[in-house]
């Protein structure tokens, strides 16, 4: 495989570090993407060798945000996405899932990841009816993206707040609990909260041995919670049924089952009442 021809931007070229694996980038050669660098290849087949299931995990955090999205779109009536943490564009971004079920769905999507803003541009083929955006933020800044938001989103109506496998890059807890509120408190009742985050309870020993060996190779620190702290960053919300529970397990399709096997990716959706 060769490396992805880089943007021909010259700050874009300062501001990647290909000889360090970034997450976004590994999570694309995981899903089968191509926007990826030799670093990050070697970072994923080491943590494969780890974790067989780990192209599992990947797929079914895809699977869940899909199941979500169309959930909160569709029978809950959601009409506002913020999803932080986004990501390099693959197959089933949020405002596609969104917009196929509501058109008017309006989406605006975070990162700070250069190599992610180079790619924006998919991001934000919108419908006619509905609307997206994108902000260059970091998930702790959450004073510029929600000014920033404010370009595309109303904040007087239920907005869904997206986070998938992002909060686990802040590392202290009580940091990472505080952003959350930070986000949480800034929306109305009828808004929801969506987590997935990693986890050592399925698959432990390969989970921190994989996780240790990313913390090491001077990649963006990670870290992995338990149930009972992932399920705190709920408290005053309504979870919904059926909690917080591996990616997979969260409300599965009969019909497109996908990924069915446990995997250490944990998630939830809850409502703000």
């Amino acid at each position: 495989m060769t490396d992805p021809e880089l943007h021909t931007d010259p700050e874009l070229h300062r501001a990647l570090n290909t000889e360090v694996a970034h997450s976004a980038r590994l999570w694309n050669y995981l899903l089968g993407g191509k926007d990826n660098f030799a670093a990050d290849r070697e970072a994923a087949e080491y943590a494969l060798a780890l974790m067989p299931e780990l192209v599992q995990s990947a797929r079914a955090n895809r699977e869940f945000l899909g199941r979500a999205v169309r959930h909160l779109a569709g029978e809950a009536g959601v009409r506002q996405f913020l999803d932080i943490g986004t990501g390099l564009p693959t197959a089933g971004n949020t405002h596609e899932v969104a917009q196929a079920v509501a058109p008017a769905s309006r989406v605006v999507y975070v990162d700070k990841d250069p190599m992610v803003l180079a790619h924006a541009r998919a991001l934000l083929t919108s419908s006619p009816e509905g609307a997206t955006d994108y902000i260059d933020a970091d998930l702790r800044d959450t004073a510029t993206i929600l000014d920033s938001a404010a370009r595309t989103i109303d904040f007087s109506q239920p907005v869904a707040i997206m986070l998938l496998g992002i909060v686990n890059f802040v590392v202290d807890d009580a940091e990472a609990y505080a952003v959350v509120r930070r986000l949480v408190e800034a929306v109305p009742a009828g808004s929801y909260l969506v987590i997935s985050h990693p986890t050592t309870e399925v698959n432990g020993p390969a989970v921190e041995k994989s996780m240790r060996q990313w913390n090491e190779s001077g990649a963006a620190p990670i870290t992995a919670r338990t149930r009972d702290e992932i399920t705190a960053w709920f408290t005053g919300l309504e979870l919904l049924e059926p909690g917080v529970v591996t990616c997979s397990a969260w409300r599965p399709d009969p019909a497109h089952p996908g990924i069915t096997d446990k995997v250490s990716e944990f998630a939830g959706v809850g409502r703000k009442p």
